[in-house]
């Protein structure tokens, strides 16, 4: 990280089911940073990605850094399959981007919401910031009953911080 230029800002969440938030994904490169920064703090955080991309060998390497296979053909909702896997486990590191892809969009994705709150998953407010160089988390967000709501917080703190992604115009924290 430090060869990269990127400052890492705290390490291993400490609860034991945890939710980072990672804000802005504009780029695939937010994920080899994101998984150095944490592998190298010394934790796993996994992360969800469609059963597709598990072919041999790819497969394989995607499952030894935490990736976790969602059936999207399935008609049981991918959150549920989060939740049901995350409720396997006693210490369990979930990395979701709640903007749920890397093209601009206004509408973030509520599914952290409805995962940390059926887990007991405390949710952190992680960022990789291309701006500053900076990746990490800062501070919990202590979630309400209204996710449209705490979705807004959300916004709130990443226009506040001024993080910018690797594609600055794929990203927006506006309502």
């Amino acid at each position: 990280m430090k060869l990269w230029g990127w400052k890492p800002v705290n390490g291993i969440m400490p609860h034991k089911k945890a939710i980072i938030i990672g804000v802005p994904h504009t780029s695939a490169l937010d994920f080899v940073i994101s998984y150095l920064y944490y592998t190298a703090a010394g934790g796993v955080a996994h992360i969800v990605i469609k059963k597709e991309a598990f072919v041999w060998p790819i497969g394989f390497f995607l499952k030894r850094m935490g990736a976790i296979p969602v059936d999207r053909s399935k008609s049981t909702p991918i959150v549920k399959q989060i939740i049901d896997e995350m409720n396997q486990h006693d210490v369990f590191h979930l990395a979701i981007t709640p903007e749920g892809t890397r093209k601009l969009t206004k509408n973030w994705k509520a599914g952290f919401h409805t995962i940390a709150k059926a887990t007991g998953a405390t949710v952190y407010l992680g960022f990789f910031d291309f701006g500053r160089k900076e990746i990490g988390w800062i501070e919990t967000m202590e979630l309400t009953d209204d996710p449209k709501e705490d979705i807004r917080r959300m916004k709130a703190y990443y226009r506040e911080r001024g993080v910018v992604g690797r594609h600055k115009e794929m990203f927006s924290a506006e309502d």
